[in-house]
């Protein structure tokens, strides 16, 4: 069951949270168990094998690196995958998404193929943006994914400008574009989050925010850095509605995603959506997640979405074992696919380096590579001339 915050908040004592060692998460108990049951097996198992493929992408990127395949910062969303299956389940293919550079599952799931996606974090030219951003910077405008920000809190002004701009060229309605805006908790603390749901709120804006609550930003508690660690109340004080979700029910994270959705849509009503959801490993790759107790890794571990779901569906009869084996051979087989595609792309050339420094021409743009004059070729051939 979904946590609703009302528009208004008290700031008595009585009403502040109290500390906890992780964020509460809805009770889901038997709740969940009829969701599944009125859903397709077709569905549940469509989610699984997503989730599956989402997990043998991440565990194969994080050998990559350690082979020095791929170079950079890399954060993968092992311990998401419900999250993220569920929210892009909600998000149409008309809707724009903006993300943290937590992102290789969410571009799968807008159906970017897994070989462009890999080849991205290789830096190849066959890569989702041209082997120019790396793990961080996965952007298609085709599958509406604009980014991928490395800047903490980056994304929320540029899509809060889109959702500006649906407002200016559309009528609100159920058909209507909307946008999906992705943090961690961490980022509910900066200035831009409140300036934007404060320009979203009094513009009506069609967005929803959501924030991906694994009770750590980096390696602070959520505890120990906000003030409000409910973070769906965040937005109370610019009369947004939120909701608190269990990030690790994948069909409770897309109905609470589609209801804001069509909020924002129909109404033309922001909403904050809050999915509680534990990383299995540190804040990136080279992470060791010495600030996590035993007790900690053992509590996400219990919770791993993926191994959970398998459980359920097997006891539910929805599969069997040799199913699910074909499940996660495909997903593996897939995720070969994908690394022989990125080995084999060629990188970008040398020549390109500074092709996309700017959008159109712009005078005095750097274009000298390293090692050439700074001062381009003819007049440095002049000035050896006049030196003879």
């Amino acid at each position: 069951m979904p946590i609703n915050a009302g528009t208004k908040t008290s700031r008595s004592s009585s009403n502040r949270a109290k500390p906890r060692s992780a964020p509460v998460r809805p009770d889901a108990g038997a709740s969940e168990m009829q969701r599944m049951t009125v859903e397709s097996p077709e569905t549940l198992l469509g989610y699984y094998s997503q989730m599956v493929l989402i997990r043998s992408f991440e565990q194969r990127a994080a050998e990559m690196y350690t082979r020095a395949k791929i170079g950079g910062y890399c954060h993968l969303n092992l311990g998401e995958e419900a999250t993220v299956v569920g929210l892009m389940a909600a998000l149409e293919p008309r809707d724009y998404l903006f993300t943290t550079y937590r992102e290789h599952g969410y571009a799968l799931c807008r159906g970017i193929d897994s070989g462009r996606v890999m080849a991205e974090l290789f830096g190849k030219s066959t890569g989702v943006s041209g082997g120019w951003g790396g793990s961080m910077h996965l952007f298609d405008t085709e599958a509406r994914l604009l980014g991928g920000y490395g800047i903490v809190g980056g994304q929320i002004p540029p899509a809060t400008g889109a959702a500006l701009a649906i407002a200016y060229r559309s009528e609100p309605g159920p058909d209507a574009e909307a946008v999906m805006c992705l943090m961690g908790d961490g980022t509910t603390n900066i200035g831009a989050f409140h300036e934007s749901l404060n320009l979203a709120s009094i513009w009506h804006l069609p967005i929803v925010y959501v924030v991906i609550n694994n009770g750590l930003g980096m390696g602070t508690t959520v505890q120990a850095a906000s003030g409000e660690p409910e973070l769906y109340k965040r937005g109370c004080s610019y009369r947004i509605p939120g909701v608190r979700v269990d990030g690790d029910d994948v069909v409770a994270v897309r109905d609470a995603a589609r209801e804001a959705l069509e909020s924002a849509r129909v109404d033309r009503q922001p909403r904050l959506l809050e999915a509680v959801s534990a990383r299995l490993r540190g804040h990136s790759v080279v992470d060791p997640a010495r600030y996590r107790s035993a007790q900690d890794v053992e509590r996400a571990q219990e919770l791993d979405p993926v191994a959970n779901l398998r459980s359920k569906l097997l006891g539910e009869g929805v599969m069997d074992p040799t199913m699910a084996a074909d499940v996660e051979a495909e997903a593996e087989a897939e995720v070969a696919r994908a690394v022989a595609f990125a080995e084999g792309s060629p990188l970008p050339p040398v020549s390109e380096l500074f092709a996309h420094s700017y959008a159109t021409p712009v005078p005095n743009c750097p274009g000298n590579l390293p090692g050439e004059s700074p001062f381009g070729s003819s007049l440095a051939s002049s000035i050896a001339g006049a030196g003879k």
